[in-house]
């Protein structure tokens, strides 16, 4: 029997990098645009958010919360430029672009795949670490295989192998986009990857695809075992196609699948490239809770998550590069003091969750790799110093000494 999908979106993600000389510039543009508006979170309306992360992290990476009717309308009423100034304090700034209405997409010709683009947000740090975001989801279909496919195919729409082949299995039927090069060249404008943005490739220019799909119960049920999705699943996972030969083996299946109790009808992915929930509509609570989770709280923990490993990332290459070292000490001790979270929430769930990304992610090994490198490379330059400073030290004696001794002779002349 087909697998059936009941409801699914993915969230496509890709990170970039803004100079940190050009960080408020960047912002600028971004208040410039009309699209774009800063996203206010508030207490009452975000519940479920605030509740989630601890006091520290939600002042981190949700800074509005802390923003009243007052503040609101202090700061609607500043310039632009004043803005740009202001939110470049903030650790995260979080923006919502406006579309106008629901972008239609097409995978293929003849009777290809179409997909909706519903959402499009851009994540900002202070440290100039920043993600493009961009929802979508498949319509007119039912089939799991059309899911894989789709995902498969969109998550290269921005990197340079698609753009050599012309985006030849993807067409845009909207006037909003003639066709994907004009969505990727959108996609380049606004990360800025012209002039403005540094390039740390963990993905070979695709996406990271943030994905859900809620099944079938007729596919998955008391007496349809989870066990014969488990290839399909993993395909899921890994974003591939549904024509997909792959073997996997139990390893594979184990490192990637995470089950958690409270959850009987919800197998989790995580991988480096892919976040990935199939659920079956046997519980209801699968496509309500659950899924406003999963898209709310889950999705910024993995955020969260994938932020720190970027910030490694670029310390480690600029140490490679060794790039102003004393910039870089300065880096690295923030990053020990504010931006390795041990903990961000007290939800079972999401501790659950965090744990498996920072241990998917090799946060702890990349960290304590980037240490070492650190402590040896500070050896140096101290040795390197103290070098410099008894040569100096050598030489003055050396001075001194020649000084003393035609001191002498002059004292011994005299005496004559």
């Amino acid at each position: 029997m087909e697998l059936k999908v009941k409801y699914q979106y993915t969230y496509f993600i890709k990170p970039f990098i803004i100079n940190s000389k050009e960080y408020e510039k960047y912002l600028l543009t971004l208040l410039e645009n009309k699209k774009c508006n800063l996203k206010i979170f508030e207490k009452e309306r975000d519940l479920n958010l605030y509740s989630y992360f601890i006091q520290n992290v939600r002042e981190y990476f949700f800074p509005t919360f802390s923003f009243d009717k007052v503040k609101v309308q202090n700061f609607n009423n500043m310039s632009n430029t004043i803005k740009a100034k202001v939110l470049s304090k903030f650790y995260c700034n979080i923006f919502d672009y406006t579309i106008d209405r629901q972008i239609q997409g097409k995978i293929e010709e003849g009777n290809g795949i179409f997909f909706n683009i519903d959402k499009i947000e851009i994540i900002c740090f202070d440290t100039g670490i920043c993600f493009f975001i961009i929802k979508t989801n498949v319509e007119n279909t039912d089939k799991f295989s059309d899911v894989l496919n789709f995902n498969f195919k969109f998550k290269d729409i921005n990197s340079d192998f698609t753009k050599l082949k012309e985006f030849s299995n993807i067409k845009i039927q909207t006037d909003k986009f003639n066709n994907m090069t004009e969505l990727s060249d959108f996609i380049d404008k606004i990360t800025g990857i012209d002039n403005n943005t540094q390039q740390i490739d963990l993905y070979n220019k695709r996406f990271f695809a943030y994905t859900y799909a809620c099944i079938d119960q007729d596919n998955w049920n008391s007496e349809e075992d989870f066990k014969d999705l488990e290839t399909d699943f993993l395909k899921f996972s890994n974003v591939l196609s549904g024509d997909s030969t792959l073997d996997f083996n139990p390893e594979e299946l184990e490192n990637t699948i995470q089950t958690i109790e409270q959850f009987r009808y919800a197998k989790f992915g995580f991988t480096k490239q892919s976040a990935s929930l199939m659920a079956s509509g046997i519980d209801i609570n699968n496509y309500t809770k659950l899924l406003f989770d999963y898209e709310n709280s889950y999705f910024y923990t993995l955020i969260i998550s994938l932020y720190q490993r970027i910030y490694l990332k670029k310390l480690e290459n600029d140490f490679k590069n060794k790039k102003d070292i004393g910039k870089l000490r300065e880096c690295f001790s923030k990053f020990t003091k504010e931006i390795l979270l041990k903990e961000i929430t007290n939800s079972v769930t999401g501790t659950i969750f965090y744990k498996k990304w920072r241990k998917v992610f090799e946060l702890e090994e990349i960290y304590d790799e980037l240490k070492n490198k650190y402590d040896i490379l500070y050896k140096e330059m101290n040795i390197d110093r103290d070098k410099k400073v008894n040569k100096v030290i050598l030489i003055a004696l050396v001075i001194s000494v020649i000084l003393n001794v035609v001191n002498f002779i002059t004292l011994l002349n005299m005496l004559k």
